[in-house]
């Protein structure tokens, strides 16, 4: 079999994440190495084994392994076949240093909707201009690690929440204002003082809907509007925030069912 090393990287504009990296390894190990941030690891296919604080760790299928910063780690393929992995690296704005401990204690974690979770927000991460989708996946996502690694009392609580449906209305209304220009989960936080994860859930629960999902819906039906009057994708995409006509394409399709120019051009 030819060794074979494929990867791919960049970083997202969402804060907190400081790299995303995709590789495809076969026969490459790394040696003993630490990171500055936190190293959120799931395998896609093969399987990884790596010593973590002088204890031997492994990535079966479902596991999301969180390994720590400032602690050395390994890491090597268990076949022959390699494996294929997906790794987001975290700041600690995400998680602080509190979580080392039981994280070392902890890495791997046998969660299926946390990994289904992590998927989706690499699906997320991967195009340009969902960085809200991105932003409050990593939120709940940041939230559910935090329920497995159980610091000691007091580290990481939410601050006091606010009541749920009025809630839900402003961040409705919030994004409604900022349908073009767009509003990042944090600042969204900041203006209607909640916590993102509470305001996260309570949006959804009042709405049935994700707000990513809701401003995405709205400014379909806008660019649908602009479609019927003639106007362009690459400038419908322009004035409905979209990142570009190929982000607006990929929503459109999936809402509307048939790409923009396909739309435009049965109007009568």
């Amino acid at each position: 079999m030819v060794a074979q090393r494929e990867v791919s990287a960049w970083r997202p504009r969402v804060p907190g994440v400081v790299e995303v990296f995709h590789a495809h390894f076969t026969e490459y190990a790394y040696p003993m190495h630490v990171h500055d941030a936190w190293t959120l690891l799931i395998v896609d296919a093969g399987a990884v084994r790596y010593d973590l604080d002088r204890h031997e760790h492994g990535t079966p299928h479902d596991t999301v392994s969180l390994l720590p910063p400032h602690v050395p780690h390994n890491g090597s393929p268990v076949t022959p076949s390699g494996f294929r992995k997906r790794v987001l690296y975290l700041d600690l704005s995400r998680l602080d240093e509190t979580y080392i401990g039981p994280a070392v204690d902890t890495p791997d974690l046998v969660d299926p909707v946390l990994r289904r979770r992590v998927g989706q927000l690499h699906t997320a991460l991967a195009h340009p201009g969902d960085e809200l989708e991105a932003e409050s996946r990593l939120t709940l996502i940041g939230e559910r690690l935090r329920g497995h690694l159980k610091p000691q009392a007091g580290a990481g609580e939410d601050p006091p929440r606010r009541p749920d449906q009025p809630l839900a209305h402003d961040l409705r209304e919030l994004l409604d204002e900022r349908l073009v220009q767009g509003v990042n989960l944090e600042e969204a936080a900041s203006l209607v003082h909640a916590h993102p994860s509470h305001l996260v859930r309570a949006f959804s629960g009042a709405f049935g809907i994700a707000p990513h999902q809701y401003l995405m819906s709205r400014r379909v039906d806008r660019a649908r509007r602009l479609l019927l009057d003639g106007r362009t994708p690459g400038e419908v995409a322009a004035e409905t925030g979209f990142y570009d006509q190929s982000h607006l394409t990929r929503h459109f399709k999936r809402l509307v069912g048939v790409a923009p120019g396909r739309y435009r051009l049965s109007a009568r």
